[in-house]
């Protein structure tokens, strides 16, 4: 039994049978570490009951304890708290049957897990990824590890924003600029390539807006006059009658963005189990707003747009379609949550990984989607996330200059190379293993320092502070791994047979402590959706293991049978360490 649960009932029936009093909870938890002990008693609550002081009452109940259950050696009272020390025992044992288990505290889902699709990445077909998408991806695909880990299968998908003026712009400017080149031609990646376009497209624009405002017309006139927007704008018209040559070029274009994504992707070495096109989901979106007209939850204005008064629910009116037939965003956001659960109908929910400026839209789609009386849509979350800043400032893609995630990767597996040439600790390492060993710095980095921080907060993002061999970062935790590896590595072969009658110091008991709460931690970060517990906690684990490793002889020890303990201990962080940080889609190498 839990010795927890142990306690519990110990108390609640030491209650019944002397006080005739029923009590039916017990707050226990862990000591804190300004005290000593190992489990605390709260006793606040029984106090009132019973009408006694907290220390007679305190002294009373652990008097008890000490005679009911041998793993309880001593206890103190502070207050209202009651602090029970257990055994060495108890803890060595815990530690040999976790060691156990290859698993520890990760549920693996099965055929009859429930299913949660995880939405992330969502990319516009007329640009690169940029420093934005690498939160939204990091943080989707550590949520799906998490979910998993904690027993629910998941579908990992994105939902591809492969229409409207934005893409017929890129369209355009190539046209009209790009002489028949391609990527292959250009030696250029497809998503770079495109987003060139886009970007020319904008400054093309702005120049004959200003020449137009030169002429005496103005802004207004300007911008939607100006002869590179008409174009794009007949180009959408055509894209939308179906015209072939027209949506030939458009795949074509959206291939070479595809396959410059998946690039990106596989370097930040994440998957996607599905893919959700805007150009087809609007038009499932545009059939249920009709029908929602027929059925007067929506209403049609005399220009003839459609609109949602949510005015009821604290909202305001939302337009669905513009006069001219024409959808917006939610309209191919409702039919993509429609098209999912028709694909999925068995899915207990959706969790959609969108940046905090997108809050107000995700409350006005679930509101229509249960005005619309599908009963799934209370299972829709929005996971919102902070914008990612650099020192310099924040990133402006139509300005181009956006920082783009390639040129993020780029740069932290070149810093990671530098300082990997600086500490000079991998001189015998082949060029292979060296470049290996620097991508797997460099993206530890990046991805602990992005996933470390909760979610909803804002992040300045720091690649100097991100790449830092200590404190809170992802080498740090990595370089531990690695020491504990080369650390097992000279001390040989370990035994299964730990000596539960050693004397362990308060260190190696704080660290077996802390490696029990791994399964929580896992349930906490499901439950919250928060791959910053796992990291956070993890740097925890790490800090108490290196100021144990520097206070105390490993292998140099003569005692063998306390050596096979502490290489026990130091192969359990290392476990820790490596599913805690797989979760998170960190990578931990065995030397560095």
């Amino acid at each position: 039994m839990d010795l927890k649960k142990l306690i519990e009932e110990n108390i609640c029936n030491y209650i019944f049978s002397n006080y005739e009093l029923k009590v039916s909870y017990i707050e226990i938890q862990s000591t804190r570490k300004e005290y000593k002990g190992d489990i605390t008693v709260v006793i606040f609550p029984l106090i009132k009951l019973l009408k006694k002081s907290p220390l007679d009452l305190g002294s009373e109940i652990g008097d008890h304890l000490l005679s009911e259950i041998k793993l309880i050696e001593n206890y103190n009272v502070i207050h209202g708290f009651l602090n029970l020390n257990i055994s060495n025992n108890y803890y060595i044992q815990l530690l040999k049957k976790v060691i156990s288990q290859k698993k520890f505290g990760i549920s693996e889902p099965n055929e009859d897990s429930p299913l949660y699709l995880v939405e992330f990445s969502s990319p516009n077909t007329n640009k690169p990824l940029h420093l934005g998408h690498i939160r939204n991806i990091l943080l989707g695909s550590a949520i799906s590890n998490i979910l998993e880990a904690n027993g629910k299968k998941v579908v990992r998908t994105q939902i591809i924003n492969d229409r409207g003026i934005h893409i017929c712009k890129s369209i355009v400017a190539w046209q009209n600029f790009a002489k028949n080149d391609t990527p292959d031609i250009t030696h250029t990646k497809g998503d770079h390539f495109v987003g060139k376009y886009y970007v020319l497209f904008e400054k093309i624009y702005r120049e004959q807006v200003s020449d137009l405002i030169k002429d005496g017309y103005d802004k207004k006139y300007a911008e939607k006059n100006a002869s590179i927007f008409q174009d794009a704008q007949n180009l959408l018209l055509k894209w939308e009658s179906g015209d072939k040559e027209v949506i030939k070029l458009w795949k074509k274009m959206n291939n070479w963005v595809y396959r410059g994504f998946q690039q990106t992707y596989s370097e930040l070495n994440v998957h996607f189990d599905s893919n959700y096109y805007e150009s087809k989901t609007y038009l499932t979106g545009k059939k249920v707003v009709e029908k929602g007209v027929a059925d007067k939850i929506f209403s049609k204005k005399s220009d003839g747009s459609v609109w949602v008064d949510l005015s009821e629910d604290g909202l305001d009116e939302k337009i669905l379609l513009r006069s001219d037939g024409t959808s917006v965003y939610i309209t191919q956001d409702i039919g993509t949550a429609i098209l999912r659960y028709e694909n999925n109908p068995e899915m207990k929910g959706v969790i959609y990984t969108v940046g905090s400026e997108q809050d107000y839209h995700f409350r006005v789609l679930f509101k229509i989607l249960e005005k619309l009386k599908y009963s799934w849509s209370h299972n829709l979350h929005h996971l919102s996330y902070g914008m990612v800043d650099l020192p310099s400032g924040k990133m402006k893609s139509r300005e181009g200059t956006v920082v783009d995630a390639d040129e993020i990767i780029d740069e932290m597996k070149s810093r990671a190379s530098n300082i990997s040439d600086e500490l000079g600790k991998i001189q015998d390492f082949t060029l292979n293993e060296k470049d290996q060993l620097n991508k797997m710095i460099g993206m530890g980095a990046l991805k602990y320092f992005i996933l470390k921080v909760d979610s909803k907060k804002r992040i300045l993002f720091n690649p100097d502070e991100s790449i830092d061999f200590n404190g809170n970062t992802g080498p740090f935790i990595q370089y531990t791994h690695a020491r504990i590896q080369s650390l097992l590595k000279k001390g040989g072969e370990l035994s299964d047979n730990l000596n539960d009658s050693l004397i362990i110091n308060v260190k190696e008991k704080q660290i077996i402590k802390k490696v029990l709460e791994f399964p929580s931690v896992i349930k906490n970060a499901g439950s919250n959706l928060s791959p910053a517990t796992i990291i956070n906690y993890t740097y925890d684990l790490v800090k108490d293991y290196n100021s144990y490793y520097q206070s105390v002889s490993i292998l140099k020890i003569s005692d063998k049978e306390m050596k096979n303990f502490r290489m026990s201990l130091s192969f359990m962080v290392a476990r820790i360490i490596r599913n805690s940080m797989n979760l998170v889609g960190i990578d931990v190498p065995e030397k560095m």
